[in-house]
């Protein structure tokens, strides 16, 4: 039989917890930007009154899960498209309007998702370069191409964490051409919508499509639920190439009642931003480069990549499984996501100890 073999820092808490630890101690995975807590309990009560009906398909339409997000968000129901995580809008958006003749930009250090949906419809892939890891609209607007069809754009960014400005991305918006899609995938909006600068209204030009998860803040990673506000000529497209059944019944209810506990979700993104914040303080004070993050995860930046490298090594000795940056262009980097506090405790006296031994 030939098997795949993965990397051993993207698993999930569940595929760790099926191996042993080399030394004998609990594995904890801080690599797949889960959230530190389950989803809420309406959640995980709707899902499992929804198996009740587990022999009939799924609503095709999202109906009642997009009149929710149309009266939270404020949004018109018939712009919204639902996806089996926002990866598969992402990779039926490159098969809807990319192919070998033309091609997708995003930047250099964007979400890795955006060049393998790019790959899969066999578009060319180019980035742009950053500012001191931060997205720049100048390099994205100098990169563009008669050819470009589609501009990725992550806000906040994975996995930088960084942010950017409303006034910015309206800038970016307004200096491409009108044939090229901008797609800005707001995975971790929640974490920055008290900042206030949504960007919903930029669909209503025709020319842009805002994506957002269930998986992050919401806490419902394994229900697999993202969606997006598309203007309608843009989504009537995207139906072409989409499973007309791709959210399961458990998976609609689920993220329906969590949009009914907002509270439960910011007390989530509160929880988060108070443990995040620490650890980067407490990294710092450690003597470790770590930018400011509007997610659920910090970059740690080490003084290389070998430096990274036997860091890496060196948590996964203990148990502590982090995320390598490499395939984002940044192997002197390792990413920590948010988990509970002891958690967090762990990694960070590791962390402290490796500065200690060198290890930075």
């Amino acid at each position: 039989m030939i098997r795949s073999v993965g990397h051993i820092s993207a698993m999930s808490p569940y595929a760790l917890a099926q191996l042993d630890a080399p030394t004998g101690k609990p594995l904890i995975s801080l690599s797949q930007n889960e959230s530190l807590r389950p989803p809420s309990p309406l959640a995980i009560d709707a899902a499992a009154k929804a198996l009740e009906a587990g022999h009939l398909y799924p609503d095709p339409d999202w109906g009642e899960l997009r009149a929710a997000l149309a009266r939270l968000h404020g949004i018109p129901a018939d712009g919204i498209l639902c996806g089996c995580g926002s990866m598969e809008l992402i990779s039926c958006i490159t098969q809807a309007f990319a192919d070998e003749h033309n091609s997708v930009l995003a930047p250099a250090h964007a979400y890795p998702f955006f060049r393998t949906a790019a790959q899969i419809a066999r578009a060319r892939y180019d980035d742009a370069p950053e500012e001191d890891k931060r997205v720049s609209v100048d390099a994205l607007l100098a990169a563009i191409r008669d050819d470009t069809r589609i501009v990725f754009v992550a806000n906040p960014g994975n996995p930088t964490g960084s942010r950017i400005p409303r006034a910015e991305l309206v800038r970016l918006r307004e200096g491409l051409p009108g044939d090229t899609l901008l797609v800005v995938d707001e995975a971790y909006g929640e974490f920055t919508d008290h900042i206030r600068e949504p960007v919903f209204d930029l669909v209503g030009r025709g020319d842009t499509v805002v994506l957002r998860t269930f998986s992050k803040a919401y806490g419902l990673a394994g229900m697999r639920v993202g969606w997006g506000l598309f203007p309608l000529e843009i989504a009537r497209e995207l139906r072409k190439v989409m499973n007309p059944n791709n959210i399961t019944i458990a998976g609609q209810a689920a993220a329906k009642a969590a949009l009914l506990d907002q509270g439960y979700m910011r007390e989530t993104c509160r929880e988060t931003a108070r443990l995040r914040d620490g650890l980067r303080q407490r990294l710092l004070q450690a003597g470790l480069n770590v930018p400011e993050s509007f997610t659920n995860f910090v970059l740690i930046h080490m003084e290389s990549p070998e430096a990274a490298h036997h860091a890496d090594h060196a948590l996964r000795a203990e148990g502590v499984f982090l995320r390598p940056q490499a395939g984002a262009g940044l192997a002197d980097c390792l990413r920590v996501t948010i988990g509970v506090a002891d958690q967090i405790e762990i990694a960070a006296s590791l962390l402290e100890r490796l500065v200690k031994e060198g290890l930075s």
